[in-house]
């Protein structure tokens, strides 16, 4: 049997590849509300259908890919390739996106439509073999742990970058004109998406190779719905990124509008829940080790639920130091549970392939994606909506009804569908000693070669 061991060059090429995803993913979450309102001249009720109709076209691209992945294969492996073949346009898709052209504005709105669309292909286009790989590198569940805790380190370091990296070098290199300097700081990241993931192909290796009957898309939906633990993390995904989404796509707004930070603070302030998060990649490391991840995932949640309640009834306009406190307690808590959520998925799946003698890997990864654009969609409209509903108005001072709408956006809402990701785990039983005999059984049955 080959070696399950990675090497911790190939556990940081592995979470290079998602630094590189999110070069995207922060820019949606962070930054892709405010470019679109402040920087390029979109409405706010312009907003919710973009986000919503890109969002659906994700979700197809998503399950497209996951399809193409259980099907093909090559000699470089099943997921690795698309990460070498698809780097550069997605690269390029970047640019695309955060480029204004100076146009009127339906021609501007539909250039938004058509790179965001494009984007969000090329996106699903490495994004689904890349969090479909972990299953392939290694069949050792503490591996595999060990594995995503890399990548959401290095996710957290990618994220960072945008909030450090976008607002300053706009900023500097707009030379008064934000959109150019955006464009210019956005290539940047661009760059170095293509980079990262072109070093995550050339230092990963697809060790586990599983047996993929094919099967057409009604008996793979017909087997996932069979799958009681896979459909209650399509549940969590959901949930936990409505509440991610609202949360980062406000953040950079009540820094500058509640808080009246600059644009240095501002920068500060989005880096500090950034930084929050990365250390918290490492706690969950350490602390998965003496505790029930399981339990993890249920408390952290409903605790972060407790502090964004604390957030919106104790900081008030202007309390910077209390509102820097509070962002990094709860930017803190709310990732502890992110490594144990990518390795599980990996588990529903064994899971899955033991209850019903049927493996469905392809689609179930596309089909967590799936549910994470359905957030993203679902969260992208709801941001929309609220901006419009309390009156928010683009670089200038907001009203009070607008403040309070935003702190509400910042904390109360997103909470709330926190909570209901907490509560959902407490129905989760996928153990690591529950894991270990899926594995056995697994083995037994000859479902997988190593």
């Amino acid at each position: 049997m080959q070696n399950q061991k990675m090497s911790v060059l190939e556990k940081a090429g592995f979470g290079a590849g998602d630094a590189a995803l999110n070069v995207v993913i922060s820019s949606m979450m962070l930054i892709i509300t405010y470019f679109y309102t402040d920087i390029y001249g979109l409405r706010t009720q312009d907003l919710a259908l973009l986000f919503v109709l890109v969002k659906i076209v994700g979700a197809v691209a998503d399950l497209t890919m996951g399809q193409i992945t259980d099907r093909f294969t090559s000699r470089f492996g099943r997921y690795r390739p698309y990460l070498l073949w698809l780097a550069v346009p997605y690269g390029v898709s970047i640019l695309f996106v955060f480029s204004t052209p100076d146009w009127g504005y339906d021609a501007k709105l539909v250039w938004a439509y058509s790179t965001y669309i494009i984007m969000t292909v090329m996106t699903a286009g490495v994004g689904i073999p890349y969090i479909s790989l972990p299953s392939a590198l290694t069949s050792d569940p503490k591996e595999s742990l060990s594995a995503n805790g890399y990548r959401l380190f290095f996710a957290k370091i990618g994220a960072f970058l945008v909030t450090i990296v976008v607002p300053l070098l706009s900023e500097r290199w707009g030379a008064g004109n934000p959109a150019h300097g955006y464009q210019m700081a956005m290539a940047v990241m661009a760059a170095l998406g293509v980079g990262l993931f072109l070093f995550c192909f050339f230092t990963t290796t697809e060790r586990v190779h599983h047996v993929v009957v094919r099967q057409s898309l009604s008996e793979q939906l017909k087997v996932l719905m069979k799958n009681d633990q896979w459909l209650i993390l399509c549940g969590v995904c959901v949930t936990g990124t409505i509440g991610y989404v609202v949360r980062g796509s406000v953040a950079i707004y009540y820094a500058k509008y509640y808080l009246g930070l600059d644009t240095v603070q501002v920068s500060a302030f989005l880096s500090t829940g950034v930084a929050a998060a990365i250390l918290s990649m490492v706690a969950s490391t350490w602390i998965t080790k003496v505790y029930c991840k399981v339990k993890l995932f249920r408390w952290t949640q409903l605790v972060v639920a407790g502090i964004s309640l604390a957030i919106y009834l104790l900081v008030k306009p202007g309390d910077t130091v209390l509102a820097f406190a509070l962002f990094f307690a709860l930017s803190f808590i709310v990732d502890l549970h992110a490594p144990v959520f990518w390795s599980a998925i990996g588990e529903t799946i064994d899971y899955g392939q033991v209850k019903t003698g049927k493996r469905v890997s392809g689609f179930a990864f596309g089909g967590i994606s799936v549910c994470q654009k359905a957030g993203m969609a679902i969260a992208g409209g709801l941001v929309g909506v609220l901006l419009t509903y309390f009156h928010y108005v683009p670089n200038q001072a907001q009203s009070e009804v607008a403040l309070n709408g935003i702190a509400l956006m910042l904390s109360v809402i997103p909470g709330f569908f926190h909570l209901l990701m907490g509560l959902l785990m407490f129905a989760y039983r996928i153990s690591d000693e529950y894991y270990g005999t899926v594995k056995e059984r697994m083995k037994s049955h000859g479902y997988v070669t190593a």
